[in-house]
């Protein structure tokens, strides 16, 4: 019998289509200055970009209305954290003082019943490339590469 619905559910992923979305996590900026756990989602059988928040709030961006996107990478030094962490580890602390964190963002430029609009994600640093590619592949559009992005 497990056999059976072994099979069974093989047979049942393997005839579902997983090439018309792709997806992945990512945070979006929130009115309060922080940063909210989202996913992005570029469906190609609806044509839009979705990006969904954790508590449920979505915003959808048809692949026709956008005009373009952007991505550009921040720096910033862990000051704060390698305080903390030389209050329990000196040594730590101060390898993390010196260290610097980078921030990976995509902006889209569109528009919503002809009212321009801006969308702005942070990506994850190991799916950032993996994003770029697929804004590509699904929209058409490539990322314009701003600020210090252009010099990797």
């Amino acid at each position: 019998m497990k056999k059976i619905l072994c099979v069974f559910f093989v047979l049942l992923l393997s005839s579902l289509s997983f090439a018309d979305a792709a997806t992945w996590r990512v945070k979006v900026p929130d009115a309060k200055g922080g940063q909210r756990k989202a996913t992005l989602t570029f469906d190609d059988t609806k044509k839009i970009v979705e990006v969904r928040t954790v508590k449920g709030d979505a915003v959808d961006i048809p692949y026709e209305q956008i005009d373009k996107c952007s991505y550009e990478y921040t720096k910033k030094h862990r000051i704060t954290q390698g305080v903390l962490l030389a209050a329990v580890s000196p040594a730590a602390g101060i390898i993390v003082f010196f260290t610097k964190s980078r921030s990976h963002w995509l902006e889209f430029d569109y528009r919503d019943q002809e009212i321009p609009k801006v969308f702005v994600v942070r990506m994850d640093k190991r799916e950032y490339l993996n994003i770029l590619d697929a804004l590509k592949a699904h929209t058409g559009k490539e990322a314009e590469i701003l600020g210090n992005a252009k010099k990797k």
